[in-house]
């Protein structure tokens, strides 16, 4: 990769010397420009954005140094190269505190400024693939969330998620929906052909249109719900005054799909309601809104309560299976843990929608536990609605969900480290399940996976890392959040659930981990 090089140098023919007799190709460099001192210099590097200046330290107007602080200000990511004479010292002094990348003695040679040149174009390099990889961990987690978002939302309009765990998740995930009432908009846009397939296409578009408008509208979230069908769940303050806004929102989208997209549109607004486990209810009454309208939707047989009930995929055993099972076992999976959904999906596409977001959110997990990039393993996560539209039988969605596991286990068998990741995992399963008790010993772990005490810790320590004794207090401290925040159990109760048999020491551990006494963190506003 080739960088951009400014040189600042108020002697006209060191300016000249270093600008003709410096390879800068060789370096890794192109050069960009040249000034006679700061002042000069400072609106030529703002058009030409360099990555690296090379200044003498002593100049008229604006010396190396007053150059420096304002690029140091303005572009920190810039790398300075200070050029100065050996009676300069306090300059360099100076120079060091305001982080300048190198700084050379006069005189100095072609050579000697391209091997630091050479240096600092490594430091680049490694710049730059850090930034992609920060950038690509920030995409990774934001799709991550959407996904997480979306499973909630869903999960909340048909009734599948208690209180409690629902507000815990919006913690989790950043969901802000929590509100003294919600109400929910369905909206069933009628796109498919006479072939008997969905406008994939038109679908998106509307999908962004939809989008658009709700993000015009605080407090109103949007999710798609399955093939041709969306959903916005709102939430308000007044009753009535969401009520208005969201009959507003729904005139506002059936008006603006018709009259842009120019296809058919039926948009039901659910009752408003006040509790968050409520919201299926409103949900229910959307769906009967737009049954009204199109009586052929298939869904509308299906009650909010019926789809909660087919709801009951054991993500355990799916988290289980992608640690440890094998593409042989398959068949017997499927039937014993995926079937009873899959076949239930075939009657409803939101279960359809609900069932694989669940299943490719769990297997994006894991890649991400793995240190993989989901989208290279399963490049369905970026499109599941264009993946969704030709699944349409038992044997389709058996191959799909078969070709998905394959991917995942097959990136997991690659992973080189995949023996020392399984071992972690089974120590965490052990953990997690005995959390509670206040005797867990590092041992008894450690004789689980079959590995000496010693061996274990350093293992757990370097692919964790952190101590077992700091994972197995997170795991309790955060059990004990968990409890004050749900329950109304004395804080004593709480230490013996969390496995603290000393009160007193569960109060110093909370607070060393925390910041707070337990009493006085279940005392925090939760929204």
């Amino acid at each position: 990769m080739s960088y951009k090089v400014f040189l600042v140098e108020d002697e006209i023919v060191a300016r000249e010397g270093i600008r003709d007799n410096v390879d800068w190709k060789a370096a890794g460099f192109e050069f960009c420009g040249e000034a006679p001192d700061g002042e000069i210099a400072l609106p030529l590097i703002e058009k030409v954005q360099p990555d690296v200046i090379i200044t003498d330290i002593k100049m008229p107007f604006m010396d190396g140094l007053q150059l420096s602080k304002v690029i140091r200000e303005q572009m920190p990511w810039v790398k300075i190269i200070i050029l100065s004479g050996h009676d300069e010292f306090e300059y360099a002094q100076a120079a060091i505190k305001l982080g300048v990348t190198e700084y050379l003695l006069k005189p100095i040679n072609s050579a000697e400024i391209r091997n630091v040149l050479q240096a600092v174009a490594v430091a680049l390099d490694q710049e730059s693939e850090e930034r992609e990889t920060l950038k690509q961990l920030q995409t990774q987690i934001k799709d991550i969330l959407s996904l997480q978002r979306e499973r909630l939302l869903l999960q909340l309009v048909v009734g599948g998620v208690s209180s409690s765990e629902a507000i815990e998740q919006c913690r989790q995930i950043g969901l802000d929906i929590i509100a003294q009432h919600y109400l929910v908009i369905l909206i069933k846009v009628h796109l498919y052909e006479e072939s008997g397939r969905v406008d994939v296409a038109q679908y998106h578009e509307v999908q962004q249109l939809v989008a658009n408008l709700v993000n015009m509208h605080s407090g109103a979230f949007f999710t798609q719900k399955s093939v041709e069908e969306l959903l916005v769940v709102m939430n308000g303050e007044d009753p009535e005054e969401l009520r208005q806004d969201g009959q507003f929102l729904a005139n506002l989208i059936q008006q603006d799909i018709e009259a842009g997209m120019g296809c058919a549109v039926s948009v039901g607004v659910g009752s408003v309601q006040q509790r968050l486990t409520d919201i299926f209810l409103s949900f229910a009454a959307a769906l009967t809104a737009v049954n009204k309208s199109h009586p052929a939707i298939r869904d509308a047989e299906l009650s909010p309560h019926n789809l909660a009930n087919m709801l009951e995929l054991d993500q355990t055993a799916v988290e289980q299976y992608l640690k440890s099972g094998l593409m042989s076992e398959f068949d017997s999976f499927f039937e014993e843990q995926l079937q009873p959904v899959s076949e239930a999906s075939l009657h409803s596409n939101l279960i359809k929608h609900y069932f694989f977001v669940d299943v490719i959110l769990t297997a994006v997990q894991f890649i991400t536990d793995l240190g993989g990039e989901p989208r290279d393993v399963i490049p369905a996560m970026d499109n599941i609605e264009g993946f969704l539209v030709n699944i349409q039988t038992i044997a389709q969605i058996k191959q799909s969900l078969y070709d998905l596991f394959a991917a995942t286990l097959t990136f997991r068998n690659n992973q080189a480290q995949y023996e020392k990741t399984k071992l972690i995992f089974q120590a965490k399963d052990f953990i997690d399940a005995h959390y509670t008790d206040p005797n867990l010993l590092l041992n008894e772990v450690a004789a689980t996976v079959n590995l000496s005490p010693s061996h274990f810790s350093v293992v757990f320590g370097r692919e964790t890392g952190e101590s077992f004794k700091d994972y197995l207090t997170r795991i309790r401290i955060e059990r004990a959040k968990e409890l004050l925040r749900t329950t109304n159990m004395k804080c004593s109760e709480v230490a013996y659930q969390s496995g603290y048999n000393d009160p007193h020491y569960f109060s110093y551990v909370f607070r060393k981990n925390t910041g707070l006494p337990p009493q006085q963190f279940r005392q925090l506003p939760q929204t």
